[in-house]
């Protein structure tokens, strides 16, 4: 059985969902979003996307805003803005609220935005990437004790300040694994990276679940030490792309205009010769990073102990087999906390013929590549 502790951080769970804007109950407002006239098939467009420079796993955004790839397949004319999420529950906001049309976002916002049609029509047409430690990382403070094994990492946040940016994913990640250990912390906290990061500057944190790059930068810097990713309990995580329902049905042009280029991203960060390039455009679109704690985060190696793996992104594309049972096995645990209402997502929630249709047309099947974690010795500086 659930235990009391749990209960009380699910109930904090969605009061933080709150704060930005997604409960169980509905968006705030819960009225519904108009309908946004895209245009014709054909015409010029003018795009509006939220991305994350800030989450390693879904650097396609970084990638295409950097190189312009949408240039050579959308209608002549066309224009995007790009516009900085910090986390993927302000990126599901914008879109409810029609001021964003397109977005990359982790797995929980990715979900859940699909279960707000009432406010809004949105989507999920494509996968970002695929991991286990990129969002899914658990960092503890630096004089904790030396842990032999993530195992007793996690058991030792039993009874201990834990944060971690809520409504996002490693959200889902550290409840699921408290679930599953049976971890009950003193305090779990819904803090963004920021303050994530000043706590543990200044010895207020024990632990806290962080993503890609701010999990490397924190342990570059000395302020945590990273002990157990989504490897070490079985827990995967996911980057994914999310379209307003309005834009997929007036413009699928559009739609696969965009995926086209999306697939070119991928293609690009997926070739090891391209990893230097991708770090540039990631640095010149972050603030507060170095190129080393970049490319540490993208390609950059972890001892298994502390729950390292050797693929660090599959470039998957399409929605997947193991992209479909993340968001099946999330669904129904965000369903069981009482987050989204529902534990199967409605029929047109996916979207698979796009990508689908796409890596036909061009003689390839998913994922098209993967980043393979390296040594140190091969940062290049």
């Amino acid at each position: 059985m659930i235990s009391k502790k749990i209960n009380r951080m699910r109930r904090n769970f969605v009061a933080a969902a709150v704060a930005v804007g997604f409960t169980a109950g509905g968006f705030i407002p819960a009225t519904n979003a108009a309908e946004i006239d895209f245009g014709n098939v054909g015409d010029p467009i003018n795009l509006v996307v939220g991305y994350q420079p800030y989450y390693t796993e879904a650097w396609s955004g970084v990638v295409m805003k950097g190189l312009k790839l949408y240039e050579k397949y959308l209608p002549e004319g066309s224009t995007v803005e790009f516009q900085i999420g910090l986390q993927g529950g302000i990126i599901v906001n914008a879109m409810l609220a029609g001021k964003q049309h397109i977005g990359y976002m982790g797995d929980m916002p990715a979900i859940v935005a699909t279960t707000k049609d009432r406010v809004a029509d949105i989507r999920i047409v494509a996968t970002a990437g695929l991991g286990q430690d990129q969002c899914n990382n658990m960092l503890v403070r630096t004089d904790a004790p030396e842990f032999g094994s993530a195992d007793e990492a996690i058991q030792w946040m039993n009874g201990k300040i834990v944060a971690v940016p809520k409504g996002a994913c490693t959200d889902r990640f550290a409840l699921a694994v408290f679930e599953k250990k049976n971890i009950k912390p003193e305090s779990y906290l819904n803090q963004n990276i920021e303050v994530i990061t000043s706590g543990f500057r200044a010895g207020k944190l024990d632990a806290a679940a962080i993503w890609e790059p701010t999990a490397a930068r924190l342990v570059e810097e000395g302020l945590a030490r990273k002990v157990a990713t989504g490897a070490s309990v079985d827990e995967n995580d996911g980057g994914f792309i999310d379209m307003r329902g309005d834009l997929i049905d007036q413009r699928p042009d559009v739609v696969k205009a965009w995926l086209n280029a999306e697939l070119d991203a991928q293609l690009f960060m997926a070739d090891p010769a391209n990893t230097m390039a991708v770090v540039a455009m990631a640095e010149e679109q972050t603030t507060g990073f170095s190129k080393e704690v970049l490319w540490k985060a993208m390609v950059g190696s972890t001892p298994v102990e502390q729950g390292g793996t050797t693929i660090r992104n599959e470039m998957a594309f399409a929605i997947t087999p193991k992209a479909q049972e993340l968001i099946t096995k999330a669904t129904k645990f965000l369903h069981s906390i009482k987050t989204i209402k529902v534990d199967t997502l409605r029929d047109n929630a996916i979207m698979t013929n796009f990508t689908e249709e796409i890596l036909k047309e061009r003689g390839l099947t998913a994922p098209i590549g993967m980043i393979e974690a390296q040594p140190d010795s091969a940062f290049e500086g």
